[in-house]
């Protein structure tokens, strides 16, 4: 099933269970969908693919993460609590990121693969670990471990 798919069914869901908060989510989710589907026409395509809307959704719990931080800074819980709720939402459509381990094997791989053998190679590793792994592996989080790899 398309994520477009998945995010209009759950919000008939949300709307015939009367779950307010989640029905605002996602029409937030909805709306940037659409959003980035205008933004795509001048190029000649109609709909956008589920990994540009994978993106998107990355894109949108990253600003709520910064959101809660600063909430919590100025002493706001309530609205910090609200941020994470709605990165909760978002992050119940996308697939489960590696962990630690996984992204260190991956890591290691790309790097074997692409036969990386210093820091200048690095953009060439993290090219094999986008194509690779886009979905699952966090390309901030990759970064340094490919760096401190590379490096020694």
């Amino acid at each position: 099933m398309a994520l477009r798919d998945e995010f209009t069914d759950a919000l008939k869901t949300a709307m015939r269970a009367g779950d307010a908060p989640r029905v605002s989510i996602l029409r937030m989710i909805l709306s940037k969908v659409k959003d980035a589907d205008i933004a795509a026409r001048p190029k000649g395509i109609d709909k956008v693919a589920d990994e540009e809307i994978l993106s998107a959704l990355r894109g949108m719990v990253k600003s709520r993460r910064e959101s809660v931080d600063m909430y919590r800074q100025g002493n706001r819980p309530e609205l910090a609590a609200k941020e994470e709720a709605e990165i909760a939402a978002i992050e119940g459509f996308l697939p489960q990121q590696m962990d630690e381990a996984a992204s260190e094997q991956a890591v290691a791989d790309a790097i074997a693969e692409t036969r990386a053998a210093s820091i200048k190679d690095m953009g060439k590793v993290m090219a094999a670990l986008r194509v690779k792994y886009a979905a699952t592996l966090d390309m901030a989080k990759a970064g340094p471990i490919v760096k401190a790899k590379l490096s020694t």
